[in-house]
């Protein structure tokens, strides 16, 4: 089950006004949705959230929401941080069953890039996706999905498809989509040179014309 407990107060107000006045007595404001129930305007202690969110288990994880003596297992869908103090101002949680089988995005973390020619020669790592869509039961989300660049060689690329996903967890997005490869110095520097010939030829082309034209006018 989940790790993080959020004891929720419901509130009274909604709207702006509701949110701001749960903000002044020190509390996150949320909004809890999903199942076949109506959405429930919520707060959190201020310090309980942000404990629980600077834990890494907060969004995207199973959660279990405690209200009295009640609980309902949830999933952290979004949260909104102030622009200038970084503290969370709002959040979204959904309804879901622990045995639920749910579509979640699970983050990627890229391993043993010294074990990979492309980038030990001198080639870029270019990450496509930073996540990957995943369908799996809502008590067996994974924490992170690991993209070995062993054996990746210049030109190289990996994958949904070559992805080691946990039992139980299958992608939920095209297994050919690609999530990173390396290129090469060599192929900036084509393509630069390609951009020089390019931009030399323009250039010759436009003297010629200047000549052409002052020809004609001499004539």
């Amino acid at each position: 089950m989940a790790d993080i407990v959020l004891n929720v107060e419901v509130r009274d107000r909604t709207g702006t006004g509701g949110a701001r006045d749960a903000r002044r007595a020190g509390l996150v404001p949320g909004v809890l949705y999903g199942g076949d129930k109506d959405p429930v305007a919520i707060s959190v202690r201020a310090n309980e959230f942000r404990k629980a969110l600077y834990t890494g288990k907060l969004l995207g994880h199973l959660v279990t929401l405690k209200y009295g003596a009640e609980t309902q297992p949830v999933i952290a869908k979004a949260i909104d941080m102030h622009p200038v103090t970084d503290e969370p101002t709002h959040f979204d949680l959904y309804r879901v069953d622990a045995h639920q089988k749910i579509k979640i995005p699970v983050p990627v973390h890229f391993a043993n890039h010294e074990a990979s020619p492309g980038i030990k020669r001198g080639g870029t790592l270019n990450i496509v996706g930073h996540d990957v869509l995943v369908s799996c039961l809502a008590d067996h989300i994974p924490e992170e999905i690991i993209v070995d660049l062993t054996g990746l060689e210049i030109g190289g690329a990996i994958r949904i498809s070559d992805l080691p996903f946990p039992e139980g967890v299958e992608p939920a997005i095209d297994v050919a989509t690609v999530i990173c490869t390396v290129s090469g110095a060599s192929a900036q520097g084509d393509a630069d040179d390609a951009a020089d010939t390019a931009a030399g030829e323009a250039a010759a082309a436009e003297s010629a014309a200047e000549a052409a034209a002052e020809a004609s006018g001499e004539g």
